[in-house]
């Protein structure tokens, strides 16, 4: 393309892939002190998705990083860049991006992860938007995919009810038309929330060993209290400040997709904006918090669901661990008819392993032995309960 940036970079293709095993309330309930009523009151959440034993957080992102590539009409060589937004690859060398490149069947494109948390896909998509405005490449595939249910102690109530697995993905390519894309962009960084949300092991400063092992440090650990704090004044200030960037008024705005960590959280941002719930798009009922893959699904989902139009100006905006917050204002233009082309695709995919190396079972043992037994009807999918909820149990935390 040359040193010359494009008129417009947009979002020209969207997808998602989540496992087919839902892991409903009412299993948690037979491993951990809670209940529905208990989750679904204070979190929203009524189930979430669980990988199979072959699948990685790869093989997710591989799926709906090639929905995506068929939605915008491209094959998989027209990628030159593929950008996976994830806080659990497959290894931490090398990157799982490049597991994914080989996986879509790309043989030319540039592959890296980007590490933010539950706003990596933000972040990921502001890089590709970056590089493609530059004039260095025309079409970056974008994929947030997590496989956080290997990474639960799932004797912890406080986490585990939380987290589930899947990968959202969009296809960011420049244009020769004006207008449209990408708006107004907001990225913010706090590090006094480095240890509110994170793994204790596992990196340089406390290799794995014996002794973490049995401690435990391999689990997601989360101080909710400041976390939810955070979340509702941030993902509130990051979404105003990327709307004020993109010249737009608050009323202006047709659809807001947060990332999907709590309902509450979620009504929250709507009371302090001022946007009705109409207005903000929630599926955190049925994925739980997916952290990374969080906004890129529920974006492919409203797409696909009729709530997204050409025109619509839509913000997404998200918020992890670091603490880390992106918002993202973007007019769409992409006809959300094409959504059709992912039909097309099959939901396999496969990573090529070491020829000397095999992986241990990833499900933990009292996790498979309730699931190879669970029986009874799956939980209906009503009105999440309002208001402020009662513990429902001893000790619960208020």
């Amino acid at each position: 393309m040359g040193a010359r940036g494009p008129r417009s970079v947009r979002i020209t293709g969207w997808g998602r892939y989540v496992p087919e095993r839902i892991l409903t309330n009412a299993d948690l309930e037979k491993l951990v002190d809670t209940s529905d009523e208990w989750i679904v009151s204070r979190t929203g959440i009524r189930e979430r998705r669980m990988a199979a034993p072959h699948e990685t957080t790869a093989t997710l992102a591989a799926i709906a990083g090639k929905r995506a590539i068929a939605v915008a009409g491209l094959e998989p060589d027209d990628i030159d860049l593929i950008l996976v937004g994830t806080l659990t690859p497959d290894y931490w060398m090398p990157a799982t991006a490049v597991l994914v490149k080989e996986a879509i069947g790309n043989t030319r494109a540039v592959a890296f992860d980007v590490m933010a948390a539950c706003s990596g896909f933000v972040y990921a998509y502001a890089t590709a938007d970056a590089f493609i405005r530059s004039g260095v490449y025309r079409n970056v595939l974008v994929i947030g995919a997590e496989l956080l249910t290997r990474f639960l102690d799932f004797s912890d109530r406080n986490t585990c009810i939380l987290f589930g697995d899947g990968a959202g993905a969009i296809v960011v390519s420049a244009s020769d038309e004006e207008g449209g894309g990408l708006r107004g962009m907001e990225l913010t960084t706090d590090p006094d929330g480095a240890y509110m949300i994170w793994l204790p092991s596992g990196g340089s400063k406390s290799p794995p060993s014996h002794e973490t092992i049995s401690r435990g440090e391999h689990f997601v650990r989360m101080e909710g209290r400041e976390t939810y704090r955070f979340a509702t004044r941030t993902l509130a200030t990051s979404a105003l400040k990327a709307i004020e960037r993109a010249g737009w008024k608050l009323e202006d705005v047709d659809l807001l997709i947060p990332h999907q960590a709590n309902v509450r959280i979620i009504e929250s941002v709507s009371k302090g904006l001022g946007l009705p719930m109409s207005k903000m798009f929630v599926n955190v009922d049925r994925y739980g918090n997916t952290s990374a893959a969080s906004v890129g699904i529920a974006l492919a989902e409203a797409v696909d669901s009729g709530r997204v139009k050409i025109g619509d100006k839509i913000v997404f905006v998200a918020f992890g661990a670091g603490f880390t917050s992106g918002a993202a204002a973007v007019e769409w233009t992409a006809d959300p008819v094409n959504g059709h082309r992912a039909d097309s695709v099959v939901p396999e995919a496969s990573v090529r392993a070491p020829l000397d190396w095999d992986s241990v079972d990833p499900i933990p043992e009292r996790l498979r032995a309730l699931l190879a037994s669970r029986e009874g009807p799956q939980v209906p999918l009503d009105d999440v309960v309002p208001g402020e909820p009662e513990p429902v149990h001893r000790g619960a935390p208020a």
